[in-house]
């Protein structure tokens, strides 16, 4: 079985969206991370979904333990709302990260050794001409894998 065989596919980011939008795409979608592609549908990087939460959480509370526990409930239940003209694009990693693609004609093996070498939830499957043409989740391939083998 091939990767096309079991991709979906899903909504996605660009640079430019806000990253609100980006927790509310990967909320909505009930998707384990995002998917962010350029103007021409090109996955550019591809975010497990704590990195996505890590976009929302303010640098400082991430560091500090100490300041999060100090901010009353009502404002800790909504700071991710608060994050203004803030992008996707301003709060990507610095270092160029590994874009976790994968070919259409990939097999399932393949598909499984990148997600578990890379730590990723998420694959972008890329057509001939470097386009999305679809993702696959951990559950899916692991339910595709669990069923291909179901009844030996």
């Amino acid at each position: 079985m091939q990767v096309k065989d079991i991709a979906v596919h899903v909504p996605t980011v660009t640079v430019t969206d806000p990253v609100a939008k980006a927790v509310r795409v990967m909320a909505v979608a009930r998707l384990p991370g995002l998917v962010v592609v350029d103007n021409h549908g090109r996955p550019r990087i591809v975010l497990p979904g704590t990195q996505v939460l890590r976009l929302a959480v303010p640098g400082s509370y991430q560091e500090d333990p100490a300041l999060a526990r100090a901010v009353d409930e009502d404002h800790a239940d909504r700071f991710w709302q608060e994050l203004g003209d803030l992008t996707v694009g301003d709060c990507l990693p610095r270092q160029p990260v590994k874009l976790v693609t994968v070919p259409e004609n990939a097999t399932l093996l393949e598909a499984a050794a990148l997600m578990a070498r890379l730590h990723s939830p998420l694959l972008a499957v890329i057509g001939r001409d470097g386009t999305l043409s679809g993702a696959i989740t951990l559950d899916r391939l692991l339910t595709s894998l669990a069923l291909a083998g179901f009844g030996d």
